[in-house]
């Protein structure tokens, strides 16, 4: 079995307010950056093997310590990029609360494709494909990948069976873990957004 480590990156001044998406420029604020710092420290004792982490700087600066405190290097890879968002990308959740297919995205995932951007099932699928990866390169290993909430909330609904139109009853919070073991045709959730003290 492969331990995947699914971490969102830590907060920024965005969360809660605009659709980052993959726009460039977006760092951690300084909660983000302590919240990092302390999930550094819950993850020293861990034997991790590899951290891989989204292009994205605010997923970056989250895996940075982690690295560090571990002595490895933060992969990148483009995997586990968060969704395009297209035309939606940094509008404010105000802005895109008025459109009706926004809406329409919210309740029904597994159709709706965001206008000039990504469907929800050829992001999961993108996700999957490269946990799937990683578990090939990584046999009986512990891997950290930092991502963003929608991409591990995809994740968790994949292993777990879930429906992607149903997917928003999982919470993925800023700096939160989730842990699936995942072996030759089988899988399992082991921690689903945990942002306490790590006892693993």
């Amino acid at each position: 079995m492969t331990k995947i480590l699914l971490i969102r990156h830590a907060t920024n001044d965005t969360v809660g307010v605009r659709l980052s998406g993959r726009r460039a420029g977006v760092h951690l604020n300084e909660e983000g950056r302590r919240q990092a710092l302390k999930l550094a420290g819950q993850l020293e004792g861990m034997k991790i093997h590899a951290i891989y982490s989204s292009p994205l700087e605010r997923a970056v600066e989250t895996a940075e310590p982690i690295s560090k405190i571990l002595g490895l290097e933060t992969i990148i890879c483009e995997d586990f990029l968060e969704i395009n968002f297209g035309e939606w990308t940094f509008k404010t959740f105000k802005e895109l609360d008025e459109l009706s297919q926004f809406k329409q995205f919210n309740s029904f995932r597994s159709f709706t494709r965001v206008p000039g951007g990504e469907s929800m099932p050829e992001a999961q699928m993108r996700m999957i494909a490269g946990i799937e990866k990683l578990c090939s390169r990584h046999p009986d290993e512990t891997v950290a990948i930092v991502s963003h909430a929608d991409m591990i909330k995809s994740a968790v609904a994949y292993y777990t069976g879930t429906h992607l139109d149903l997917f928003h009853r999982v919470e993925i919070s800023p700096a939160s873990v989730s842990i699936i073991e995942i072996g030759y045709g089988t899988a399992a959730i082991r921690l689903v957004n945990y942002t306490g003290e790590l006892v693993i």
